[in-house]
């Protein structure tokens, strides 16, 4: 397996783990937050695909975008399924552009976010962006926890 593999692997099995939370999560409590300041569980999950989006145009854009307008802004989240048939196209576009990468381009090529703080090989970024998915599958473990819900088995 070369590193390419390996990242378009880490990225399926981070999603497919996702998956296995979001769709546990009983429609009753999609909007259930543990604290008025904290996203609900289905703005998480939003801003995990949402930000996905972003991050893959960031990536063909070698950088932040100046202007960024979401196809997710005016949709409202009716169900999950709804919302990952939506995310479809977005998420296989996503993976295409990974798997198109070569192993020199994970060095050679530059992620410009000094607006936010950092320049990262490619690389290093896709490696942050399976890292922001997965920080946020275990914010939804512990809301589910917190909320009484059975957590599901993510260790398989």
């Amino acid at each position: 397996m070369n590193a390419i593999e390996a990242i378009v692997q880490n990225l399926s099995e981070v999603r497919r783990r996702s998956l296995i939370i979001w769709e546990s999560i009983p429609d009753a409590l999609l909007d259930w937050r543990p604290d008025s300041e904290a996203l609900s569980m289905k703005e998480m999950i939003r801003h995990v695909l949402e930000s996905e989006h972003y991050y893959h145009l960031a990536l063909l854009n070698e950088g932040s975008l100046t202007s960024y307008e979401s196809p997710y802004e005016a949709r409202a989240f009716t169900t999950l399924k709804d919302e990952l048939r939506f995310s479809e196209t977005y998420r296989n576009e996503f993976m295409n552009t990974v798997k198109s990468y070569t192993e020199e381009d994970l060095s050679r090529i530059q992620i410009d976010r000094k607006d936010v703080g950092y320049i990262r090989s490619l690389g290093d970024m896709l490696m942050r962006i399976a890292y922001h998915e997965a920080v946020h599958s275990g914010q939804l473990l512990d809301y589910l926890r917190t909320a009484g819900v059975k957590r599901p088995k993510v260790w398989d």
